[in-house]
C-alpha cells in the first residue's frame, strides 16, 4: 500500500527488518472474539477454523507480525478448548509450513503450545503433541529453547516408564552449550540431566565429554550452590571407580559449598571422604600435594582417624596393615566407602592394603640399597610371590627403580633420577674432567720449561 500512515511501521522477524503494509489489529480485535465464541458451538468448529485461517492469510501477506501472532494462537486455542487432539495437531503442523510464515508469529503459537503440554493428562495425547511440536521446531533456531523444554520432558516420560535408554538417547540430541537465547543456568541444568541419564545407562565416555561442556567457574557464583552441588555428586558416582584422586577433590570442592557448610554432620562426612579417597589413590606428586593441603585443613580435627591415617602415610615410617585394623578397622568399615556389602566397598578396602603394602617398600628403599628378598617378605608380612608382584607393579609404574637378583635372592634399589637431573650429572662430570685434563697439561708446560733452563 502506498498510505502514508504505515511507512514507519515495521516488524523484525528472524532478524529481518521487514516493513509491515496493512496493520490488521483493529480486523483482530473484532474477529478473533467473535469466532473464538461461535467455535464453541460444535456445528461451527469448522467454521470458525477456517474463518482464522483466512485472517491468518492476511496478517502473514500483510506483514503483521503482532495481528498473524494472536490469530495463530487463536486457532491453537479453539482446538485446545474444544479438546480437539487431532485438529490441533493438524493445525500446528500447518501453520508452521506456510509460505512466508513469520517466525515471530510461530514462537508465540509453540510457546503458547508448550502451556497445553502441562496441562493435558492422558499420556498418549501428550506424547503426541510432543511429538508434533519437536517435529515442527526441529532445525529451527528461533524455537530452540522450546525444544529443548520439551526434549526433556520427553525423556522424563520415558523415564518414568522405565526406558532408561531411550531418556538418555533423546537427550543426547540436545546441543545446548551452542544455544545463543538460553540462559546460562538453564544450560548447565540441561547439561546436568544429560549426564545423570548417560551415568544412569552406564555410558561412562559420553558422560564425561559432555561433563567438559560446563565450566567450574560458573558455580563460583553463590545462587548456583545446588547445581554445584548437583554437579559435584554426579562427578561422584561417575570417577569413583576410575580415578580416586579426581573423586577426592569433587568431596573437597563439597564441602566448601554453602549446602554442606552449614550441617557439621554432613561436612565430616565429606571430609572424611576426601581424605580417604586422597589415601587410595596412586601415589605421585599430585597425591602427595593433596594430602599435604588435607592435613593443614582446620575440618581434619573433627576426625581424628583421618588425621592419623595422614600422618601415617606421610611420615617414612612401616605401616602394620594388621595392628592399623585392629585399631581402625571397625570404624573405616562403618563408613560407605568401606561397606563390604558392595562391591565398590570390598575394593576399596582391598586398595587401602595395597597402598600401605606400596607405602612400606616406598620407606624400605628410601633406607636400602640392597635387601635379601627373604628380609624384604619378613618386613612386608607377605609371601615371596606377592612380594615380587608388587615390585613388579611398582616398577611398571615407574613409580620406583628395582632389580630383582632371583639366584641370590637380591632385591637392588637404586633412586630414580629425572632427565634434567642426569643432564646436569653429565655436564658436571665433563667440567670436572676438562679441569683436570686443563691442569695436567698445565703442569707438563711447566716441567718442560724447568727442563730447559737446566739444560742450558
Amino acid at each position: 500500500m502506498d498510505d502514508p500512515r504505515f511507512d514507519n511501521l515495521v516488524n523484525i522477524d528472524g532478524g529481518r527488518i521487514i516493513k509491515m503494509e496493512v496493520d490488521y489489529s483493529s480486523a483482530c480485535d473484532e474477529k478473533i472474539p467473535a469466532l473464538k465464541e461461535a467455535a464453541k458451538d460444535p456445528a461451527k468448529f469448522h467454521q470458525s477454523i477456517d474463518g482464522l485461517l483466512q485472517l491468518e492469510k492476511q496478517t502473514r501477506l500483510g506483514a503483521d507480525m503482532v495481528s498473524c501472532s494472536r490469530v495463530l494462537c487463536a486457532i491453537v486455542q479453539i482446538c485446545f478448548e474444544a479438546r480437539n487432539w487431532n485438529a490441533l495437531n493438524e493445525h500446528i503442523a500447518l501453520l508452521v509450513k506456510r509460505r512466508s510464515q513469520l517466525k515471530q508469529a510461530v514462537v508465540k503459537m509453540v510457546q503458547e503450545c508448550c502451556t497445553y503440554v502441562d496441562q493435558i493428562t492422558e499420556k498418549e495425547t501428550k506424547l503426541k503433541l510432543i511429538d508434533t511440536l519437536r517435529t515442527v521446531t526441529e532445525g529451527k533456531i528461533y524455537v530452540e529453547v522450546e525444544r529443548a523444554r520439551l526434549t526433556k520432558i520427553l525423556a522424563n516420560i520415558r523415564e518414568a516408564d522405565g526406558d532408561i535408554v531411550g531418556a538418555a538417547n533423546v537427550m543426547e540430541e540436545l546441543q545446548v552449550e551452542t544455544y545463543g537465547t538460553m540462559v546460562k543456568r538453564e544450560k548447565v541444568e540441561l547439561i546436568l540431566e544429560q549426564m545423570r541419564l548417560c551415568l544412569a545407562k552406564q555410558d561412562l565416555v559420553r558422560a564425561q565429554i559432555i561433563a567438559k561442556k560446563i565450566s567450574i567457574k560458573f558455580f563460583d557464583d553463590p545462587e548456583q550452590e545446588d547445581l554445584k552441588y548437583k554437579y559435584y555428586c554426579i562427578m561422584i558416582d561417575l570417577d569413583q571407580d576410575t580415578s580416586y584422586l579426581r573423586t577426592s577433590r569433587h568431596y573437597q570442592a563439597i564441602m566448601d559449598s554453602k549446602i554442606i557448610a552449614d550441617i557439621p554432620n554432613r561436612r565430616q562426612q565429606m571430609m572424611v571422604f576426601a581424605c580417604l579417597y586422597c589415601i587410595l589413590a596412586p601415589y605421585d606428586n599430585e597425591q602427595q600435594d593433596m594430602m599435604l593441603k588435607l592435613d593443614k585443613m582446620k575440618q581434619l580435627d573433627e576426625s581424628p582417624i583421618c588425621k592419623e591415617l595422614l600422618r601415617l602415610f606421610m611420615c617414612k615410617e612401616l605401616i602394620d596393615f594388621a595392628a592399623m585394623e585392629n585399631l581402625y578397622g571397625k570404624e573405616l568399615l562403618g563408613f560407605e566407602i568401606f561397606n563390604q556389602s558392595k562391591a565398590h566397598g570390598k575394593k576399596c578396602w582391598t586398595e587401602l592394603k595395597n597402598r600401605v603394602i606400596e607405602h612400606n617398600i616406598r620407606v624400605i628403599s628410601n633406607y636400602y640399597t640392597r635387601i635379601n628378598l627373604n628380609r624384604l617378605c619378613e618386613l612386608l608380612k607377605l609371601p615371596a610371590e606377592q612380594t615380587e608382584e608388587y615390585l613388579s607393579q611398582l616398577a611398571n609404574n615407574n613409580a620406583l627403580t628395582v632389580k630383582i637378583d632371583r639366584p641370590s635372592g637380591i632385591i637392588h634399589f637404586s633412586t630414580k633420577k629425572a632427565p634434567s637431573d642426569i643432564l646436569n650429572d653429565w655436564a658436571f662430570d665433563i667440567s670436572k674432567l676438562m679441569n683436570l685434563v686443563n691442569k695436567t697439561c698445565h703442569l707438563i708446560n711447566k716441567e718442560e720449561c724447568i727442563n730447559n733452563v737446566l739444560v742450558d
